[in-house]
């Protein structure tokens, strides 16, 4: 059952991703784009990285993808406009996402992996915490001040001279 789950969230994950890419419309490619995050953050908990996923739920559904679409829907008539371009280069991208993809597929296959077997660990969230306000307080409280600073540099740059 959980291989049958598993490869569910990999097929909407990678659909959703491909609908985000290929859409016309920037409504349906930011909800497409709220479905592949959510397939990742299923493979977070796939990967016993819960911590992880919740992160990714918070920070990239809860404050980027809303933020998005903040911006989609206060744009003026923007909800209307269809996304039409001619671009010259997908054949070109085309063949640059194969080789890639031949190249990872090549690698995967090849590379003499170390196969352990563990155990699932109890939870993450307490020992990841734990490191967060003992040994790493420091660089957590750098990358605040930081990320602060871009707010308000970033709200100073988006409001209007009067």
């Amino acid at each position: 059952m959980t291989n049958i789950v598993f490869w569910f969230f990999v097929i909407m994950t990678i659909t959703a991703a491909l609908m985000v890419v290929l859409s016309k419309n920037l409504i349906y490619a930011a909800i497409a784009l709220l479905v592949t995050f959510l397939g990742v953050a299923a493979m977070y908990v796939f990967l016993w990285a819960d911590f992880i996923a919740g992160t990714q739920v918070m920070i990239y559904i809860g404050g980027i993808l809303i933020l998005l679409l903040f911006g989609i829907m206060l744009t003026h008539k923007i909800t209307s406009v269809r996304i039409s371009h001619t671009n010259v280069q997908r054949g070109v991208g085309a063949l640059i996402v194969a080789a890639i993809f031949v190249g990872l597929v090549w690698m995967i296959n090849f590379t003499p992996w170390l196969k352990v077997t563990t155990q699932e660990p109890l939870q993450t969230v307490h020992s990841i915490g734990t490191l967060l306000m003992t040994d790493f307080l420091l660089p957590f409280e750098v990358a605040s001040v930081l990320l602060l600073g871009a707010l308000i540099g970033a709200a100073v740059l988006a409001r209007k001279e009067t």
